[in-house]
């Protein structure tokens, strides 16, 4: 691992990851990162003004682009878990696709109490 990874910060910060990519890439600004990454500049801006998470995919995109390891990338924008949870709605959903579909109504159906099956 490089030197990269004691860079971490102690919370949630894309900031640090940006200008860090930014330095290795040796861009200038955020547009040329987005052309590097092949995204939208809009999405780099919503990432470094909080509006937006970094993304699993933003981050391979990131690895492919830097040659800086996952975790590098993650420790570089406070992300220290050694594992990701599953949300509880994430969870409940996979718990219920065993579960049959409930038959869909149309409101003039369900005001009837009919299905439309």
């Amino acid at each position: 691992m490089s030197e990269l990874i004691y860079l971490r910060t102690r919370s949630y910060n894309p900031v640090q990851l940006l200008d860090t990519m930014r330095q290795q890439l040796a861009l200038d600004n955020d547009a040329a990162l987005a052309r590097e990454l092949d995204i939208q500049a809009p999405l780099l801006s919503k990432i470094r003004n909080g509006k937006l998470p970094v993304s699993a995919g933003l981050l391979i995109r990131m690895h492919e682009a830097s040659g800086l390891a996952i975790e590098e990338l993650r420790g570089l924008m406070g992300d220290r878990r050694s594992r990701f949870r599953i949300c509880a709605r994430s969870r409940s959903l996979s718990m219920r696709q065993g579960a049959k579909a409930r038959p869909a109504t149309s409101t003039r159906a369900a005001r009837a109490g009919k299905s439309t099956w």
